[in-house]
């Protein structure tokens, strides 16, 4: 049996922080894992801006609530839900995922939580698990699942690699060209006739 492993952010949504970034005309936000392979660096440098500029957990959720999924993602997963059972796997954290996936289907979503102060600042970040894409493939396949994995940046990469077919979706050139193991894929119409070929082999 199939489970298709998701990446959240640049394949079912547009990227959060880039949204972020674009609302507070803050640049520094708009580095996303597409280019920083260091997450914990990534985040720190985040919630300082974010702390700085007193912009609020509830400032980032009206912002969130106004994005929309990529067009074409929520067929996708519709199409895709017919042929095997879906997990979104993102280091994105429940206070800002939830209504994006809400909007999608609200299909098993694995992520992690973010620590805010009284004032409503975010002022640290709680990890799931560490590696938590990775271990979470690693878990699935110990129940026998057969595993494809969809993901665009750096932190996918992992993975990809513990999956049994691992794909890129819409990377930037940097991953593409680093992972190129990784047949890439720019549209769903491509993914799906790719995914297709996966469960018939």
């Amino acid at each position: 049996m199939f489970i298709t492993c998701l990446d959240l952010e640049g394949v079912l949504i547009p990227e959060i922080w880039i949204a972020i970034a674009k609302y507070t005309k803050i640049p520094q936000l708009e580095i996303t894992t597409r280019e920083e392979p260091d997450y914990d660096k990534l985040m720190k440098k985040r919630i300082e801006i974010l702390y700085m500029n007193n912009i609020t957990l509830n400032e980032i959720q009206n912002i969130i609530k106004k994005m929309k999924p990529i067009q074409g993602a929520k067929k996708f997963l519709e199409w895709l839900h017919e042929l095997s059972e879906i997990f979104i796997l993102t280091d994105s954290y429940l206070e800002f995922a939830k209504p994006m996936v809400k909007a999608l289907g609200n299909y098993g979503l694995f992520c992690h939580n973010l620590e805010i102060n009284e004032e409503g600042k975010i002022i640290d970040y709680t990890l799931r698990l560490q590696n938590m894409k990775k271990l979470t493939v690693q878990k699935l396949h110990e129940l026998n699942y057969v595993i494809i994995a969809v993901g665009d940046s750096y932190n996918d990469i992992a993975m990809l690699k513990e999956a049994d077919f691992g794909l890129l979706f819409n990377p930037p050139e940097n991953v593409r060209a680093e992972f190129s193991q990784f047949p890439s894929f720019f549209e769903y119409t491509e993914l799906k006739k790719k995914i297709k070929e996966i469960l018939k082999s």
